[in-house]
């Protein structure tokens, strides 16, 4: 008995085709530049990893500082499980990660989070602080690419842009109540021109 076609059982993607994904054809055809979305995972990516890294040497500094410390542990973890939900939908878009970790790095949507040369809770609490505003304004830029196109990506990213505003809100309370110190009396200003973080 032969099987009645139906409307969703066609597409570009031939059957038996395992080159072509058809969920990447899917997100084609609303728009959604897919090789562009894949190289902002991949470098998002790249950013959670690298923090995730620069927060364990940093959390050591925070010896001490019990409260910072824990603090930095939860968001610490939370961008490990980052990393691991950003990286299966990397493939699923065709994509994938570099093979070389230098490379990697490199591509991160974030710049490295250095301890300073002279670390101070409040100097370690404010480099974390800008880490995170970084990752806000990457998931921010990923759910405006996927918004109302690609609800599997955007559900992902928007679950992440809500853990990033939380880490940020956590950082600016323990930097008010260490109180103010010279980055906020001279204005915003990036790492590079706080010389008494280095």
């Amino acid at each position: 008995m032969a099987t009645k076609v139906k409307k969703h059982m066609t597409g570009k993607v031939k059957p038996g085709d395992v080159t072509q994904r058809v969920g990447v054809e899917q997100l084609e055809a609303r728009g959604v530049n897919v090789t562009e979305l894949r190289e902002k995972l991949i470098d998002a990516a790249g950013a959670e990893f690298t923090t995730y890294y620069y927060y364990t040497v940093l959390r050591m500094y925070l010896a001490g500082n019990e409260d910072y410390k824990e603090i930095c542990e939860d968001a610490r973890l939370e961008d490990r499980a980052h990393f691991e939900l950003i990286t299966p939908r990397i493939y699923e878009l065709g994509g994938s990660l570099p093979t070389d970790i230098r490379d990697f790095a490199d591509r991160a949507s974030c710049a490295d989070a250095y301890l300073p040369q002279n670390p101070t809770a409040a100097g370690i609490l404010e480099i974390l602080l800008e880490a995170e505003r970084c990752a806000i304004r990457t998931w921010s830029e990923v759910c405006d690419l996927t918004f109302g196109k690609d609800p599997r990506t955007y559900d992902m990213a928007s679950r992440i842009l809500q853990e990033e505003v939380e880490h940020e809100a956590w950082f600016i309370e323990l930097l008010s109540s260490i109180g103010p110190f010279p980055s906020w009396r001279a204005g915003r200003c990036s790492i590079q021109q706080k010389p008494w973080l280095l």
